[in-house]
């Protein structure tokens, strides 16, 4: 008998505009140390089937509206509140997504990780202590007696995750719910956590439910998988039959858009015109306990017109920090960035003010860099009104016509932020980014939270607007096949130094240093 049984599951939304089917008739079944994988585009329904088992759908506007979920002979659609508290994060665990908004800035790591067995098994203080230092040992943090009392922003991404992981398997649970537990992780952390996950499960005959939009992470991992795609199953089943013969038309666009060829390369070499210079760029922080962060350390590097530049390397390697010096968004503490044979180190804000035209940057989350108030005609128009490329007359036109470079529909034009999906507001920050004709544009991670069939959408419209606009592209990235796909050349960093670089495919084939060599063997792969 299986561990977890759903049966016939529906949940609906009833909204003011209508009723939304986000999951619609639904079933499924897990054994223990069983790992099912649910994968599908965001809307598809995903993470609202397994919130809807724990009762953590808001209701209303959310409503079951049939179905059944057996999970150790109760039914947890119809179990009374107090009952189904009894079984959340003791019985039943969830990792979601972002352990940043998940877990209470306000509160140590210590006193959250201690919470379930103090809440659910009435252990002391000091029972509690020793076994969360004991898990967080077992989920690799190092130090972990000294890191006990950190708070949460003291961690990075992938220490969050991991005592996420702990947080979840204390109470020693029989059903962990995995929803994204890797999307915004680098490459190699994203292997670390999924290989702790199946090591866990596997020394505790854990049953997992791993949510993901990428069939690549899941590949490994999954005994199972369930495709969702507008709140319905269109495809299951064990992944080897599923990547060879995938029946349904949805699955087949999923597995086309994991499967990135690499970027063809002209046979012979153009000309190159060289258009920023850096030398021995160095910027560096103090902390609040005055320790030096060397984030960018003698840095030298050329960007040529109309090329993609990658630059790769984990959380903490000094990528995001090396765009922002380049455009002076952050001040360097000393060596040369050169536009065009302009140094810019030197000059002030008033100086640099009318370079900013032909300097713009892409952010990794267009829904922070957005301004909540300003609708899709004004962020677009504000640039070009700042830099006086458009008057009062003549704005709207020009405003469509960005629109349509970056295929947003017209009738959108007065729509705000939070009305458009993740993939919809990249374009927006796209078409922000390129209204003024920049030369240059320095894009951060601009894909790392889309679904593969949007970053699939997304870097053919970048490729389509270098060549349309002859633009220079330094694209910063944490996924090897996303830049192997998109760049000519790449940049290797690792903690601040530039360790290696060279054309993107003599560096995926012939890599020379090892750190290299562990990022790309890290790389999720379809078979």
């Amino acid at each position: 008998m299986a561990l977890l049984d759903v049966a016939n599951l529906s949940v609906w939304f009833h909204t003011r505009n209508g009723v939304t089917k986000a999951v619609n008739d639904v079933s499924f079944s897990v054994d223990a140390g069983e790992t099912l994988a649910i994968v599908g585009e965001s809307g598809s329904g995903k993470s609202v089937c397994c919130y809807s088992l724990l009762g953590l759908v808001p209701m209303p506007p959310g409503r079951v509206e049939q179905g059944s979920a057996q999970f150790d002979g109760r039914d947890l659609l119809h179990l009374p509140p107090r009952a189904l508290r009894a079984l959340r994060g003791n019985q039943i665990a969830t990792i979601f997504q972002d352990p940043m908004t998940c877990l209470n800035p306000y509160l140590t790591l210590g006193e959250q990780l201690m919470e379930p067995l103090l809440y659910h098994r009435n252990a002391t203080r000091k029972e509690a202590r020793a076994q969360a230092l004991a898990l967080l040992d077992e989920v690799g943090i190092v130090e972990a007696a000294r890191r006990f009392d950190a708070y949460p922003h003291e961690f990075s991404g992938g220490m969050r995750q991991r005592v996420m992981i702990a947080m979840a398997l204390i109470a020693e649970p029989k059903l962990l719910i995995a929803d994204e537990p890797t999307t915004a992780l680098d490459v190699t952390i994203q292997a670390q956590i999924l290989r702790l996950i199946a090591e866990l499960q596997a020394r505790r005959n854990l049953a997992v439910i791993l949510v993901s939009h990428d069939l690549a992470v899941v590949a490994d991992i999954a005994d199972n998988i369930l495709v969702m795609k507008d709140g319905a199953v269109v495809e299951s089943g064990a992944p080897q039959t599923l990547f060879a013969r995938p029946q349904h038309p949805y699955t087949q666009r999923l597995l086309a858009a994991s499967r990135r060829s690499p970027k063809s390369t002209p046979a012979t070499k153009p000309q190159r015109e060289t258009l920023i210079e850096v030398s021995a760029l160095c910027t560096w922080f103090r902390t609040s306990d005055q320790r030096l962060v060397k984030a960018v350390d003698d840095v030298s590097l050329e960007l040529y017109r109309n090329e993609i530049l990658g630059v790769v390397g984990e959380s903490g390697s000094g990528k995001s920090t090396l765009g922002r010096s380049l455009l002076q968004l952050v001040r360097p503490t000393s060596g040369s960035v050169r536009l065009r044979g302009q140094e810019l180190t030197t000059l002030g804000a008033r100086a640099l003010r009318p370079l900013r035209r032909q300097m713009q940057m892409i952010f990794q989350d267009p829904y922070a860099s957005l301004n909540p108030r300003m609708s899709v005609f004004d962020a677009l128009a504000e640039p070009l009104l700042y830099h006086g490329l458009a008057t009062r007359k003549t704005v709207t036109a020009q405003v469509l016509a960005l629109m349509d470079d970056v295929g947003l529909a017209h009738n959108s034009i007065r729509k705000y932020p939070h009305e458009f999906s993740g993939g919809q507001r990249q374009r927006i920050a796209i078409g922000r980014a390129i209204a003024t004709k920049p030369q240059v544009v320095i894009a951060d991670e601009p894909v790392s939270a889309l679904d593969v069939t949007i970053q699939a959408q997304i870097l053919d419209l970048i490729l389509e607007l270098v060549a349309r606009h002859n633009l220079s592209l330094v694209f910063i990235s944490h996924d090897l096949s996303i830049v192997r796909y998109l760049c000519d050349r790449v940049l290797v960093l690792h903690h601040g130094k530039l360790i290696e670089s060279g054309t993107t495919e003599q560096l995926w084939k012939h890599p020379r240093e090892a750190y290299t060599r562990e990022l790309l063997a890290a790389v999720p792969r379809l078979a």
